[in-house]
């Protein structure tokens, strides 16, 4: 144990290092968010209708589905070459359609177009793929907390985007498009450096650690995300200003870089403690163990060693017989293949429920533009800004949050002190699936609002549907992988964002597509446009009714898996309680 515990605070500093390039990766990752920033651009070039335009933006989702060739990839290729995947994909996707909208070029067919958005699209899943089940198997204990900063800077990342662009280039929308193409690019080569599988935490107190660490992590990205909501509301910044805001917003995306130095030098002094403590002993500890072992084994007669060695040999033989014979279908909470995973009703209850969430959120993103425009806004960039902020509320709240909800620690702690911990303890093990449900229904809410049109709802709706898009996307990834394990992880989180593109399909091309061009008036040229609260009011309804189901679905979920999360609960406590005896 004390090779161990050693092994692990060496390597702590890289482990922290490498979370950190996962946040930095995560932080420009989200570039498939961005469509309504350029989109309008395309819109003019190409001379599309609404319902074409909405295409290419499901082409872009469309994308998502081959993220099973990520999935699958993560359990075969080492981390470094899927992010070098990932990486070329984005600079060639987003590549050509600056080439198209800087004017370098004539514009491309229709259908060449969707292969570059498609290519564009599929980039974040090799990226997304590489980093969350990377941190995930490095920070296994703290699975809420590391989906929660991860996704949240996913949330940020359409709003750093965003607010750079408009910041150094006016929202120029060929110059947004190059920095889509090559910024990516460069933080995913300077990740495959440092992001590497490390094993986890082994003890309570580094998972106390863990946690401390995780809290940093959140107050630096909270003070992002508020720096950047702030500039957003700033009329018309001058050209200074704006200079100034770009160099603090990058000194604020390095400084999580002071946790991996803070853990280097810790780990340094804490060497230098033990070089000049008793070496001898350490060494010869574990060696005195195994020494010991032997000789108990050489001062056994032979007669009593031929025995123990055939019984042992029959106790294998028998073990092997009955794991051959006694095999069982994996339940929930253990490892499921992709396969296992999919027969069980659970999977297809977070699938669809997933779908209400994800989709009906894609729709209103691909929609901004458009959106706003058909309420009498000419600058939509704020509202896209807004729902990328208040996304990452939602993401990084809930991650905390539904972890806290299944340990509840402290209160607990405080509770057993005075003999009334039974008043808390249905608190404990909360499942996750819970805070989904309470995300679409206050998601339907929003959307009810956007429907009726009323003098700032568009500011409200933004808000409500970023948020509750941020806990949907948040929550589910640890869910997934503690109702079906990490070992299939990366394939099963990528089953389950082909809801991404289904959904973009679904709530964007076809629906609001359709209703969309119902309402609108043609153009000259072959497009068309709408304007009034009419233009979408029929979508945000059909949308409002689709998340009321995916409620129902996550509380019929929540219920059937109130088991595991009061299992996962008591197996947390009880180990922290045998880790405190200890300590006394």
């Amino acid at each position: 144990m004390g090779y161990l515990r050693t092994s692990s605070t060496s390597l702590e500093p890289t482990k922290w290092l490498g979370f950190v390039t996962a946040v930095w990766v995560q932080a420009i990752s989200g570039n498939n968010y961005t469509f309504s920033n350029y989109s309008d651009a395309l819109k003019t070039l190409m001379n599309l209708t609404q319902l074409e335009l909405n295409n290419l933006s499901v082409a872009k989702d469309v994308g998502k589905a081959f993220g099973l060739l990520a999935g699958l990839a993560s359990d075969r290729l080492p981390t470094p070459v899927i992010l070098l995947i990932g990486s070329i994909e984005g600079l060639v996707g987003y590549g050509a359609q600056w080439l198209v909208v800087s004017r370098k070029i004539q514009p491309l067919s229709y259908w060449k177009m969707c292969i570059f958005l498609c290519l564009g699209g599929n980039s974040t899943t090799w990226m997304n793929t590489a980093v969350l089940v990377t941190c995930i198997r490095n920070f296994r204990r703290n699975r809420g907390p590391v989906s929660g900063i991860l996704k949240g800077y996913v949330g940020l990342s359409t709003a750093i985007f965003t607010d750079l662009c408009a910041a150094l280039f006016g929202d120029d929308p060929a110059k947004f498009l190059a920095m889509l193409a090559l910024i990516p690019f460069a933080v995913c080569l300077t990740a495959i450096v440092f992001l590497r599988e490390t094993p986890p935490a082994a003890t309570v107190e580094e998972e106390k650690e863990e946690s401390k660490y995780f809290n940093l992590f959140n107050a630096v990205a909270v003070i992002v995300a508020v720096y950047l909501l702030a500039y957003s509301f700033i009329p018309n910044p001058s050209h200074v200003l704006s200079s100034v805001f770009s160099v603090i917003l990058l000194v604020l995306l390095a400084s999580p870089l002071a946790v991996p130095v803070y853990a280097f030098i810790n780990s340094w002094n804490l060497n230098r403690f033990k070089n000049h403590a008793d070496v001898e002993r350490q060494i010869q500890e574990p060696l005195l163990s195994e020494e010991k072992t032997q000789e108990e084994i050489q001062e056994k007669p032979a007669e009593e060693a031929a025995p123990v060695v055939v019984e042992r040999t029959q106790a294998a033989k028998e073990e092997k017989a009955v794991v051959v014979v006694v095999k069982r279908r994996p339940v929930i909470g253990e490892d499921h293949t992709i396969l296992e995973a999919m027969s069980t009703v659970d999977f297809w209850i977070l699938f669809l429920s997933f779908l209400c969430g994800v989709g009906t959120g894609l729709a209103v993103m691909n929609n901004m533009g458009q959106i706003g425009l058909a309420l009498g806004y000419a600058d939509v960039s704020l509202f896209v800004s807004m729902t990328s902020i208040w996304g990452f509320f939602g993401r990084i709240i809930s991650g905390t949050v539904s972890e806290y909800y299944i340990k509840l620690g402290p209160i607990l702690d405080f509770l057993d002190d005075v003999d009334v911990a039974f008043v808390t303890v249905e608190k404990a093990g909360t499942p996750r699936p819970l805070w989904n449900a309470a995300s679409q229904i206050l998601m339907a809410v929003g959307y009810i609002l956007m429907a009726v049109a009323l003098p700032g709802s568009l500011y409200i709706g933004s808000i409500v549907v970023g948020v509750c898009y941020g806990v949907r996307v948040a929550v589910s990834v640890p869910t997934a992988s503690e109702l079906f394990g990490l070992k299939y992880f990366g394939l099963i989180y990528n089953i389950l964002i082909l809801n991404l593109p289904l959904g973009s399909f679904l709530f964007s091309g076809l629906l609001a597509g359709f209703l969309y061009d119902a309402e609108a008036t043609p153009t000259p040229g072959g497009g068309n446009t709408c304007v009034g609260a009419h233009c979408y009011r029929h979508v945000f309804i059909i949308m409002a009714i689709a998340c009321v189901i995916g409620f129902g679905l996550d509380v019929l979920l929540g219920i059937r898996t109130k088991k595991i999360y009061t299992q996962i609960y008591t197996s947390r406590r009880s180990k922290k309680l045998a880790s405190a005896s200890n300590l006394q």
